[in-house]
């Protein structure tokens, strides 16, 4: 296989493999990418796990809730748990390429947790109840924040160092 020759900051020298993150949103700065991508990431999972339970409080056949010893595991557990591993990642690795990834990582799972934020406060399951309302409206608020600071600064130019220029 030919080495691509395209200039990518996101992509270690030697890589035969450009990222995905440069042709999904080019000329967006490595450090701006991995926001762009925790936007996105925290709006399609909040979406995503509202659809899926919903089916599975509908009795969809073959939908059902993940359980470890007849517990209910709720998504906020692997949202913390991804959280963690964002923030490990983060300590150690700081290329542009892990950082679009770990934007990615840090809006899926924050996503499953601001979804579940009413029971968090309540400490009881009201998911489908009035108070399950905080969560959705929580999640609205940081779609609609994110979205506009995401928006609002779009106009500034990456300098050369937050591209990977020389």
């Amino acid at each position: 296989m030919k080495p691509s020759t395209t200039s990518d900051p996101a992509r270690p020298r030697g890589s035969e493999r450009p990222s995905p993150w440069l042709r999904l949103l080019p000329g967006i700065s490595p450090k701006r990418r991995g926001f762009i991508l925790a936007w996105w990431g925290f709006a399609l999972t909040f979406g995503g796990m509202r659809l899926l339970t919903w089916l599975i409080h509908i009795d969809v056949a073959g939908v059902g809730d993940l359980q470890a010893g007849g517990v209910h595991l709720h998504h906020y557990v692997w949202g913390i748990l991804l959280l963690a591993a964002v923030g490990a990642v983060g300590l150690a690795e700081r290329s542009a390429r892990a950082r679009a990834w770990m934007g990615l990582a840090y809006g899926v799972g924050l996503a499953l947790i601001v979804d579940e934020a009413a029971l968090l406060i309540s400490l009881e399951d009201v998911y489908w109840d009035t108070e399950g309302g905080v969560s959705i409206a929580l999640a609205i608020a940081v779609i609609a924040v994110a979205g506009s600071v995401l928006a609002m600064t779009r106009g500034r130019r990456a300098s050369k160092a937050d591209r990977g220029e020389s």
